[in-house]
């Protein structure tokens, strides 16, 4: 436990209790009445679930009378159960503007990731504007990918801060070297190697080519869906032969479901990676990024809008970020050209 005293306001900085389950969903009713789509933190009993299972692991900040005035969470959300994401993160506001949140970022990148002996974590910050991506650079993590049109407008409403759909940066701090061959997608060869370029992406001891073909076996896709924001998610387990066909059938069923944005999950640890992703491209997908330790080996995000995306509405705090959107929205244009010939 860690305590601050900035001004005249004492609080202290912990890994979450059992205890405090009542008090974290007391902050969050008293932010959001009971409309955050993460349910979880309104069910004391679930929480603590989770928290036991490793699954989300919450960061509180106490009062020195045992008030729950902030809360974020480590959680899984990738395949890699070791790879975890950092968010859910709230500030009651009568205790804004102190420099809370940028305590509990530090609080949990720099000692209790090292402590719980993760391998990585990362952040979607959005981008309606740059002060999450400038309070989660300030811990270490760097920028590998833009997911485009990823939130809906009508989350933003109350603080009127959106033109249109949200994008998110995807922001990567690891904690440990991993030794991995990484096969280049000729397509993206370039691209990927300016994302490696960076120090604090990984360890890379060889770039190999790709191969021609797939392999000679069933292909095997999981399928996130995010109703509320129109998102779809599709992780690719295993590309085989038949990947073109299953992969337009579930599309066209994610479609008929109203989907809007659909994300791809691509291993580089595969030698035939280029070859699926021309698959895709052929379909108007567009290159997304890097996702280091994604599948415990890293991946790229490959991704689709349906209609314009809203680039206008992009905001970004660093030269690297700017980089890849000019990455990503000069694929997206060569892409949505050769569909429309």
């Amino acid at each position: 436990m860690k305590s601050e005293r900035p001004g005249s306001i004492e609080y202290s900085l912990d890994i979450f209790r059992p205890e405090d389950g009542p008090g974290v969903a007391r902050l969050f009713r008293t932010v959001y009445g009971e409309g955050y789509p993460v349910k979880l933190v309104y069910d004391p009993d679930e929480l603590t679930a989770a928290f036991n299972s490793r699954e989300n692991i919450p960061v509180v900040v106490r009062t020195p009378d045992g008030e729950i005035i902030a809360y974020q969470a480590l959680y899984r959300s990738a395949p890699n159960p070791d790879l975890y994401e950092a968010g859910q993160g709230l500030v009651l506001p009568a205790y804004r503007g102190i420099g809370v949140s940028r305590k509990v970022n530090h609080y949990m990148c720099d000692e209790m990731i090292p402590a719980l002996g993760m391998e990585a974590v990362f952040g979607e910050a959005v981008c309606n504007h740059t002060a999450m991506q400038k309070s989660w650079s300030d811990v270490g993590p760097v920028e590998t990918a833009l997911e485009v049109d990823l939130m809906p407008r009508e989350a933003y409403t109350a603080e009127k801060s959106a033109s249109g759909r949200v994008a998110t940066l995807s922001m990567f701090r690891l904690y440990r070297e991993r030794a991995q061959v990484v096969y280049l997608p000729a397509r993206y060869e370039e691209s990927l190697k300016y994302l490696y370029s960076t120090p604090g992406i990984g360890r890379q001891d060889d770039f190999l080519p790709g191969k021609e073909g797939l392999p000679d076996k069933p292909s095997g896709l999981e399928i996130q869906v995010f109703d509320f924001a129109g998102v779809a998610r599709i992780i690719v387990n295993e590309a085989g032969a038949d990947f073109d066909d299953l992969f337009a059938q579930k599309e066209a069923e994610l479609a008929k479901r109203g989907m809007t944005v659909f994300q791809v999950w691509l291993k580089l640890a595969w030698p035939f990676i280029g070859n699926v992703v021309e698959i895709l491209r052929n379909r108007g997908y567009f290159l997304g990024g890097l996702l280091p330790r994604w599948f415990g080996t890293d991946g790229i995000l490959m991704q689709k809008v349906v209609g314009q995306p809203n680039w206008d509405g992009i905001r970004l705090y660093s030269e690297r970020a700017e980089k890849i959107m000019e990455i990503v929205q000069k694929d997206w244009a060569e892409a949505s050209r050769a569909v429309a010939v």
